[in-house]
């Protein structure tokens, strides 16, 4: 496995996780929700509230994350910034990779 397949294979946990966040914030009404960085590093927990509708626009791309400001690299395209995060695309082999586990069809 590739370093980048590694590396996108670790952000889409967190996609995976900010899913079932999403679901429960539906599920209590909420429109803003705290979601976590989607970044490549493993160990980043930080927290990203944003709304709801923020998420299912960068969720409609599947190559598309949300980062903590600083957290994009080099190999990422910044797409849209927003207050407290950044909206990033995969590029290369870890957009291939972000499109082919995206949990939705």
């Amino acid at each position: 496995m590739s370093p980048a397949e590694r590396r996108a294979l670790n952000e889409n946990v967190f996609r995976e996780m900010n899913e079932r966040l999403e679901q429960l914030g539906e599920e209590f009404g909420d429109e803003i929700v705290e979601f976590l960085c989607e970044c490549a590093d493993p160990a980043c927990a930080a927290p990203l509230s944003i709304p709801v509708s923020l998420y299912e626009a960068v969720r409609s791309h599947p190559r598309w994350f949300l980062v903590v400001p600083g957290h994009q690299r080099e190999v990422e395209r910044v797409v849209q910034e927003h207050p407290g995060c950044l909206v990033i695309e995969k590029l290369g082999e870890a957009g291939e990779v972000a499109e082919d586990t995206d949990p939705r069809p």
